[in-house]
């Protein structure tokens, strides 16, 4: 009870005093709600909105690829150069050792990984994949003729017969030296027929001796098309949808690739142009190996694909390139088009980005530039062929809001140090 004889009466009459201000005596009071209210927020944002990505579940380590019979195959393990290396890192912290991560990630096995993240993608899957494979093939497969290795490179075989280097520097090795290409798919918890699909494509590339060539976004159907290897399309299945971020990470967990790049499913990137991110990464990486390229739309901005748009899509669009502008650190606020689906790393700088990646959403993109700023990693921004696709998932506004609040969050996060390197 009070002074005045009912609760809460101490504290009225301190604010109901004669001179109608608050009394000093509730200063220590307010700091003190003050203060709660602050620990408050602080544990509601860490513990709720704080993305934390989920640990991978075993099963999700294994993927399912189709035989030299076309039968699809049981679970196999994943390599996996993330679960090695965080070993190898913390038995030298333990002993007070300093690893560089670029030279102690495993080897690359093959020349190119490309990861495809899909969610309900039965309808869209086939086109890309068969414009994907002709150009791998044609450009790093084994019906390509591999440039002999100088005479002092110690080299190896490995179990799907391409070659490479025992011990490349910088863990990679130069184009000439490695040959071959993966695809891995990510199926992000889909409940459609995607990995069917996925399934029956292979099967048509590998059984005939001359397959034919389905038709995509950028190529019309025809009776000559590439025949492939039995495993070189891998099928991953994540039990939940975790979103596009999450399924790109998981496969950049798992590649094997001296350079890895993702693509969306749609085929809406004109898979050629892999070319010219290749030789860009080649042309701006540093002394480690480390590079990153990025495909761009922005020369399309001006374009009869882009101002037949509407008005409220290239307004959103404009106003969330002027929000990464103003929340980014420099140089990937210089970048021109941070969203594209088409974008390639140099094996040696996964290990700098991928173990440090927490958005599993569309803004997942703006956290690996963000994070390959951060490691010094040198970035290009390549001028690539786009073209709309049916069937987008992403709903303008919705979405747009949505990345907006996960572009604050994200910058937030990483300016107070809530998440660290």
């Amino acid at each position: 009870m009070g002074e005045s004889g009912y609760p809460g009466g101490y504290f009225l009459a301190m604010v109901n005093n004669d001179t109608g201000r608050y009394s000093w005596k509730l200063i220590p009071f307010m700091l003190i709600w003050a203060a709660f209210s602050i620990v408050l927020a602080l544990f509601v944002f860490t513990n709720y909105v704080v993305p934390r990505p989920r640990p991978p579940q075993q099963s999700e380590k294994t993927y399912r690829t189709v035989d030299h019979v076309g039968n699809l195959t049981e679970p196999e393990p994943l390599p996996c150069w993330y679960d090695e290396l965080a070993k190898k890192m913390t038995k030298a912290y333990a002993e007070g050792r300093d690893l560089k991560p670029e030279t102690e990630i495993e080897p690359a096995e093959v020349f190119m990984t490309v990861v495809v993240p899909a969610y309900n993608e039965e309808k869209r899957l086939m086109g890309m994949l068969e414009e994907a494979v002709n150009y791998l093939e044609t450009e790093y497969g084994s019906s390509a003729v591999a440039q002999k290795l100088p005479a002092t490179a110690e080299t190896s075989a490995t179990p799907n017969g391409d070659v490479r280097s025992r011990k490349p520097a910088n863990g990679t090795a130069h184009a000439p030296q490695l040959r071959g290409w993966e695809i891995l798919l990510i199926n992000d918890g889909s409940t459609d027929g995607t990995l069917s699909v996925c399934t029956k494509f292979c099967q048509d590339h590998i059984l005939p001796a001359l397959p034919r060539r389905m038709s995509g976004p950028w190529t019309h159907r025809s009776e000559q098309g590439v025949k492939i290897k039995p495993g070189s399309i891998r099928m991953v299945t994540l039990t939940q949808n975790r979103g596009k971020g999450g399924a790109v990470t998981h496969g950049m967990r798992h590649a094997r690739g001296q350079y890895v790049v993702f693509a969306d499913a749609d085929g809406a990137s004109q898979i050629t142009d892999l070319g010219k991110l290749v030789s860009a990464c080649e042309n701006i990486s540093d002394s480690q190996g480390r590079g990153v390229a990025v495909g761009s739309r922005n020369h399309l901005v001006g374009s009869e694909a882009v101002v037949k748009r509407s008005k409220l899509r290239n307004f959103l669009m404009h106003s969330f390139h002027l929000l990464l502008w103003v929340m980014t650190p420099p140089a990937t606020g210089r970048i021109k088009d941070t969203q594209c689906g088409f974008k390639l790393f140099s094996r040696a700088s996964l290990p700098y980005i991928v173990p440090y990646m927490h958005t599993e959403g569309w803004i997942f993109d703006v956290e690996m530039l963000m994070l390959a700023e951060f490691a010094g990693i040198p970035v290009a921004e390549v001028a690539i062929g786009w073209r709309e696709v049916v069937g987008s998932k992403l709903n303008v506004l919705w979405d747009s809001i949505g990345m907006a609040w996960g572009l604050a969050v994200l910058r937030f996060c990483w300016g107070v140090g809530v998440f660290r390197r």
